[in-house]
């Protein structure tokens, strides 16, 4: 249940309402806005003790939250912008991320890098150095070398890296290295790695898994929220349908539906339900005008001759028609890129 307190509740009254909470058994989670406090009381049949929260003087109101999700829910919270270094995700602006699929070596991506950068302001760099492949026989990526290439990128162009993390054992790796943890669509209930991810120091990047509902998908955000990390950035990349067109079905209605449910920053991966670059940008155009809060975009110096997801990999010089169109679009909602 939720405690909504009354403006002008003093530090003193939230802790005996916190202590109290601790006394019967449950957490306590202090949500402080710029109009209103409220705290979150975590635990098996919380609301049955309603009376005892109801008797602080600083409680304006009690509310039970339907929702199976709760710290990721909008009547938690009403949103969260999150803030790496003054690059800020769920904000006025769109936030831009591009890269390869893969890390492939340091000539090619540095120089997909370099044009990225020149393309308006794209701050955010991805590449997988870990790669979840459907065949044990394709490219599985360089692993540690390529996040050490991502860190030399980083550390030359200023860009912040995205990247994967696909087993527990690694999140520590991309962590020393990157500076937001991509899970990804396979593993999206993988929840071991979901509790790891909750335990990081930098923000979790959640990818929409191809067969999975909206509620799980929040579900599978609660999960790493609950370990304490609610830097998360959730991410729509298509779901499977009947379609045979393209590689996946973009659902542009989840973003509405989740900016709607939820107060995490909600962005979209437009390159993976086309399959196909020739439709990367008219989703991407889609996804803005539905309010996302970001683009992730694969680009490659020379997408034909990329190592994974060549066929739905756009040129740096058709990224940067892609962000145009795309600036011209947010403008007309009020936003900018």
């Amino acid at each position: 249940m939720i405690l909504t307190l009354k403006q002008g509740a003093t530090d003193q009254q939230i802790k005996q309402i916190e202590d109290t909470a601790k006394e019967f058994g449950f957490i306590p989670e202090v949500s402080r806005g710029r109009e209103k406090t409220i705290i979150l009381i975590k635990g098996e049949n919380a609301i049955l003790t309603r009376d005892k929260f109801e008797a602080f003087e600083a409680v304006d109101f009690i509310t039970r939250i339907s929702e199976p999700f709760k710290l990721v829910s909008k009547k938690w919270k009403e949103k969260t912008v999150v803030d790496i270094d003054g690059e800020k995700i769920g904000d006025k602006k769109i936030a831009l991320m591009a890269g390869p699929c893969s890390v492939e070596n340091m000539v090619t991506t540095m120089k997909t890098a370099e044009e990225v950068r020149k393309t308006g302001n794209t701050p955010f760099f991805r590449g997988g150095a870990f790669k979840p492949r459907t065949s044990p026989y394709s490219f599985q990526g360089m692993g540690e070398e390529g996040l050490k290439i991502l860190k030399e990128i980083s550390l030359k162009t200023g860009m912040k890296i995205v990247t994967e993390a696909m087993d527990v054992r690694q999140v520590e790796l991309v962590e020393q290295y990157g500076d937001i943890l991509q899970v990804g669509a396979r593993n999206m209930q993988n929840f071991e790695l979901l509790k790891e991810c909750g335990k990081a120091k930098i923000p979790v990047l959640l990818k929409r898994g191809f067969s999975n509902t909206v509620t799980e998908f929040l579900m599978s955000a609660e999960y790493v929220a609950s370990e304490g990390n609610t830097d998360i950035i959730l991410c729509e990349r298509g779901i499977r349908t009947f379609s045979d067109f393209v590689r996946f079905t973009l659902d542009v209605s989840a973003v509405p539906v989740l900016k709607a449910n939820t107060h995490l920053p909600v962005i979209v991966d437009p390159s993976h339900p086309a399959g196909k670059r020739e439709f990367v940008e008219a989703l991407s155009l889609a996804s803005v005008a539905a309010g996302a809060d970001g683009l992730l975009i694969e680009v490659h110096i020379n997408p034909e001759k990329a190592t994974s997801d060549g066929a739905q990999t756009v040129s740096p010089a058709q990224y940067a028609g892609i962000v145009d169109k795309v600036s011209r679009v947010a403008e007309a909602l009020g936003r900018q890129v």
